[in-house]
């Protein structure tokens, strides 16, 4: 005979179950918040509109992007990481704040290995290599060998120190032997903007937020940091197939909820973006931007951005890269 406490664990246990179900199966019933943590106007804050006016749809219940920018990412993401595990607060998160910033940063204010669970991969963006058009240079290969010939008289801007666009620049430095001075800045925009005005001579920016500038003739763009051209710059080659083979630095921006979110609303959540991307508009509109689409599971994205913090850790290491 089951005794009276034994009997009403096991009722609570069997209500809890059937609730978390039941939760996943109708959620969402309220709006959601999607937690951008960079200023509005940069490549992950506009994928970010995207995925949000899309989800929307999809679920029939606003979703509210909330842009928290500051620290590298980190105001944003500790934000989400305190949030209720409820699906209901959603971090965009990008290869900054999910592989860089804990290497770059001893202190972060939550536990990036604890404080999150991905939920889908939603985009990769590649980067452009760019130079004023005042430069000779045409394609990386005449880049390269005028660096070479000008050794520390070149400088290069980028959005700010231990950003992808400063890593992709180091990882380039260091593949070619080169030496070309970092001017970092506070941001995609005034870093291209002094690219533009001549002040530095090359940057490596997402495509996204650079393509603008090359159709318009502003910028030179010498090759894309993907494995494969981009729909956006389809006569720019790779930097792979052009001087540096193997060569492959990208950003990406994927959806994460608060650890502990019950698992089966984060598989819930991911099949809904996997939906809504799969819509060749959709596709369309992210390639036209210069984004790659790209979905994943939950256990997949996990893998990626365990595999790209050991990857950044490493260069940061070796090229002893601060935020100084």
């Amino acid at each position: 005979m089951i005794n009276k406490p034994l009997a009403l664990a096991m009722a609570f246990a069997v209500a809890a179950l059937a609730c978390t179900g039941t939760g996943a199966q109708t959620f969402p019933t309220r709006p959601v918040t999607l937690v951008v943590p960079f200023p509005p106007g940069g490549g992950s804050d506009t994928g970010g509109r995207i995925i949000a006016e899309q989800l929307t749809k999809r679920w029939g219940q606003p979703v509210i992007v909330d842009n928290k920018g500051g620290a590298a990412g980190q105001i944003g993401a500790d934000f989400v990481a305190k949030a209720p595990r409820d699906g209901y607060t959603l971090l965009l998160g990008n290869i900054g704040t999910q592989a860089i910033n804990p290497s770059l940063y001893p202190r972060l204010p939550y536990d990036p290995d604890t404080a999150f669970a991905p939920v889908s991969l939603v985009a990769e963006l590649p980067l452009a290599m760019m130079v004023n058009p005042a430069i000779p240079a045409k394609t990386a290969a005449e880049f390269i060998a005028q660096a070479k010939s000008r050794p520390g008289q070149l400088t290069y801007s980028s959005s700010g120190a231990g950003g992808a666009p400063h890593l992709a620049a180091e990882m380039f430095k260091d593949q070619t032997g080169t030496f070309i001075l970092h001017v970092p800045y506070r941001g995609g925009g005034p870093a291209i903007a002094d690219l533009i005005a001549g002040h530095v001579q090359l940057s490596f920016m997402t495509v996204l937020e650079a393509s603008g500038h090359i159709k318009a003739g502003k910028l030179r763009a010498l090759a894309v940091t993907g494995d494969k051209r981009v729909a956006a710059l389809p006569d720019v080659p790779t930097l792979a197939e052009s001087a540096l083979p193997g060569f492959n630095a990208i950003s990406w921006i994927g959806l994460l909820a608060p650890a502990g979110t019950p698992p089966d609303l984060v598989e819930k959540i991911a099949a809904d973006v996997r939906a809504v991307m799969a819509d060749e508009a959709v596709k369309a509109r992210f390639a036209s931007l210069g984004a790659v689409p790209r979905t994943t599971s939950p256990q997949e994205f996990s893998k990626l951005i365990s595999a790209d913090k050991n990857r950044y850790a490493q260069i940061i290491r070796s090229r002893k890269i601060t935020t100084q």
